[in-house]
């Protein structure tokens, strides 16, 4: 599938809603996805007159990584885009590890965009991240829910987080930076087989066409019925629910405990997601500990992750804080 700028605003015109002439940031590594994803939407903001901030997060783990932000920041200086380089604190650099990197990239992105009232953040996700997470998920034991991987759209922080490359594959990034003569920049970490999405994409890049097919299969069959289990889940809250408003949700507890421990524990994520207005919902180890808790009959209340679960007669109550 060929990318083409005039394609590419086309496609998200359709797909998004923005406000007239939309400020938009968008998160740059300096590798090519995320160069390709750029250009991409300096094209879109150009063409609707808006407004582009192009953020590079020197997350301090490689020794020449500020040399690196300042070297993309000075090329997109002069590509005439807007940058500003996020350092994490050196405070939150304890493990090095690729969760810890996330969780500080995603943090200084969105809080930089809800102090300067950014509401769309770009983020340059392809196709083939998202097989790698399908697989890293399968691996960890995800359920349903888990493995449908990346979403096109999620909020995160009251930030709304657009991956637009999803239907789109490395290759075609690639040949977009090729055709397009931007530059960018290879992450060594990318290549280093003691992380687990290295590992997978190792294993994805020397696996045989036959392999690679089944494991295509059985994504696809995620994404085609993902929506139905997603839709089903919401249908059960919505019978059970008893009240609601922002703080609390309650919802009969024996129809709960009747359940399944699969679709208990989705009910319990998307409450949890409700409260908080965030995508991340507690990891299931803890939901389905919760789960095994509020089947005993002397269960009170659970802290699930701030959040305060409490048996009331024959309703549990789900809030922010206890009421």
């Amino acid at each position: 599938m060929k990318l083409t700028n005039k394609e590419f605003i086309k496609k998200i015109e359709k797909k998004y809603t923005f406000e007239k002439k939309p400020s938009v940031a968008v998160a740059v590594s300096g590798g090519p996805d995320s160069m390709s994803l750029l250009f991409l939407v300096n094209s879109f903001i150009k063409y609707n007159k808006g407004n582009l901030m192009a953020l590079i997060v020197d997350h301090r783990i490689r020794k020449n990584s500020k040399e690196e932000a300042k070297y993309i920041s000075a090329y997109l200086d002069n590509n005439n885009i807007n940058s500003q380089i996020l350092t994490v604190h050196k405070d939150n650099v304890s493990k090095k590890s690729m969760n810890e990197a996330r969780n500080n990239r995603y943090n200084l992105l969105t809080d930089f965009c809800i102090k300067n009232n950014i509401l769309h953040l770009f983020i340059a996700h392809h196709k083939d991240d998202n097989l790698e997470t399908f697989l890293n998920r399968k691996i960890a034991g995800s359920d349903f829910y888990g493995l449908k991987s990346m979403s096109e759209m999620s909020l995160y922080k009251k930030v709304f987080i657009i991956r637009p490359l999803l239907n789109f594959s490395k290759e075609t990034l690639l040949d977009y930076n090729k055709n397009n003569k931007i530059e960018y920049i290879n992450d060594p970490s990318n290549y280093n087989l003691d992380y687990t999405r290295p590992s997978i994409r190792n294993f994805l890049k020397n696996s045989d066409q036959k392999i690679i097919k089944e494991i295509n299969k059985d994504f696809d069959n995620i994404l085609f019925y993902s929506p139905y289990f997603i839709q089903m889940i919401f249908e059960i809250l919505f019978k059970n629910i008893v009240q609601i408003d922002s703080k609390k949700i309650v919802v009969g507890l024996d129809n709960i405990k009747s359940l399944n421990e699969i679709i208990s524990e989705n009910i319990i994520r998307r409450i949890y997601q409700f409260l908080f207005y965030e995508s991340n919902a507690p990891r299931s180890k803890k939901t389905r500990i919760l789960i095994s808790e509020m089947r005993k009959l002397n269960f009170n209340n659970f802290n699930l992750k701030g959040m305060i679960v409490k048996k009331n007669d024959d309703f549990l109550t789900f809030s922010r804080k206890s009421v």
